[in-house]
């Protein structure tokens, strides 16, 4: 199948729900969903900056992986963005990285 079929007529993953109850009528859903998609991808990148990898949104239907090196991966939702991220990187993404949690909060205090 081709890449565009692919796209098409998706069902939403669970991570792409609006929080905001404005989310669910008319032009305000799609303003409301395509910037929550954003800001999530801008909080795993915070996580993904400590392994040399960023995180872009792609037709807001994927994500583009990226690492410091040039290699890519095209994940359907966030959920996938870990097991891509260790995949490419050949290392393990550890949420409680004593490194990543230090930089987490010296990223947060200069905030």
């Amino acid at each position: 199948m081709c890449g565009l079929c692919g796209m098409l007529g998706r069902p939403g993953h669970w991570t792409e729900t609006a929080t905001n109850a404005e989310a669910f009528q008319g032009r305000a859903r799609s303003h409301t969903w395509h910037r929550e998609r954003q800001d999530r991808a801008r909080l795993v990148n915070r996580v993904l900056r400590h392994y040399g990898f960023n995180l872009s949104d792609w037709a807001a239907t994927s994500f583009v992986l990226r690492s410091h090196t040039g290699q890519t991966s095209l994940v359907d939702n966030l959920t996938e963005v870990w097991a891509a991220a260790e995949a490419l990187g050949k290392r393990d993404c550890d949420p409680l990285d004593e490194d990543l949690l230090t930089a987490l909060s010296e990223d947060e205090a200069a905030r």
